[in-house]
């Protein structure tokens, strides 16, 4: 954002085509749409729930902000998607209660005290799930196994990501080895697809994919709502490319750095040589990719230009790395999407006169 001539050159997100706020808001809802029917279809009743607390909350909170307002904004959908966000960042079992409280704060506070849609000054889903973080630590970290893998319905278990902070590993130990080893479940259905493609595709080539990742890719493991359909949460953000919804430069930017750090200096287990870090896992696991290309990218907290919009998606990737690394949560992305959200409109400040023609900066 810039000043010239007291003309303000505004920060909110202007779209002068068919990708109105309304039919984006839309859009990515439907495509986190079939992670809330995988989702159920893996954890039951329990999931549902949260996520009609979650949606339902959003709903009455938005009605009471445009009440405020004197303005009628739910048709825009941006509730919905704030609601599914909200829930995507939550275990399975939690009390409904915390994702209503969480998406109340995300509409009420984050965004209704600061003006409305649009000038929301950090992601409020993500603020929603930090709120949660920070009122119900113990209840944030109480994961299930899917019915599929236990059999039963809430089995408590923890998540590759904590149980990889509490294993070590020798030579050249992939981490999905050293979690099966330990006792990490592997469902009969990954054990199936991984030998097909084994078989098929990496014997052949020189190279072996080991148990476990297609139980990721599928959500076959303990974790929030969110990491339930990682290959649904891909095929959605193919869509948002497509369409060009998202700045393609932050996801890359975040994967980039964080897949860079991981690859370097490892996951995180005891034990890991450098240059040995498995990248796969370390992007599978978690919400990295959820946050990626669904939190990261809201065109309200992020950066207008394309370069800034790439330091700021590196920046995100590199603390995401440090806090899942030596956090005190397993899963640190949360937190380092909103440092950066904070941090975005001084960027862009500093930054953006740097990156405008030199005649412009001299006629400005």
């Amino acid at each position: 954002m810039r000043n010239e001539d007291h003309a303000v050159d505004a920060h909110y997100p202007h779209i002068h085509d068919w990708r109105s706020a309304t039919k984006v808001s839309w859009i990515c809802s439907l495509c986190l749409a079939p992670v809330i029917i995988w989702s159920v279809a893996l954890y039951g009743l329990s999931a549902a729930l949260v996520w009609l607390a979650s949606i339902g909350s959003a709903l009455i909170s938005q009605l009471l902000v445009d009440a405020a307002f004197k303005r009628f904004t739910v048709v825009n959908g941006s509730f919905l998607l704030t609601g599914i966000l909200v829930a995507t960042t939550m275990p399975p079992t939690i009390a409904p209660f915390i994702p209503a409280a969480s998406s109340a704060f995300a509409i009420l506070i984050v965004k209704g005290f600061f003006g409305g849609n649009g000038k929301n000054w950090m992601n409020p889903a993500l603020a929603g799930a930090a709120f949660a973080y920070v009122n119900w630590p113990a209840a944030m970290r109480d994961f299930v196994l899917p019915r599929a893998l236990s059999g039963v319905d809430g089995l408590s278990a923890v998540t590759p990501l904590t149980l990889a902070r509490d294993i070590g590993v020798s030579g050249q130990t992939r981490v999905m080895e050293a979690l099966r080893q330990s006792g990490y479940p592997l469902s009969a259905l990954d054990s199936s697809l991984t030998g097909f493609l084994n078989d098929a595709i990496f014997l052949p080539l020189g190279a072996r994919l080991p148990e476990g990742y297609m139980d990721i890719a599928l959500g076959l493991k303990p974790g929030t709502l969110g990491e339930s359909a990682l290959l649904v949460l891909l095929a959605g953000s193919i869509v948002l490319i497509s369409l060009k919804l998202i700045k393609l430069e932050i996801p890359l930017a975040m994967i980039a750095g964080f897949a860079l750090l991981a690859r370097i200096f490892g996951t995180g287990l005891p034990g890991e040589e450098l240059f040995r870090g498995d990248v796969l896992y370390a992007l599978g696991s978690g919400g990295f990719l959820l946050a990626a290309f669904f939190m990261a990218t809201d065109p309200v907290s992020s950066p207008v230009d394309r370069s800034i919009a790439a330091l700021y998606g590196l920046a995100i990737g590199v603390l995401c790395y440090a806090f899942r690394r030596w956090g005190s949560y397993p899963e640190g992305v949360c937190f380092a999407v909103l440092i950066m959200n904070v941090i975005s409109p001084t960027l862009e400040r500093r930054l953006e006169p740097l990156l405008r023609p030199r005649a412009e900066r001299t006629a400005a």
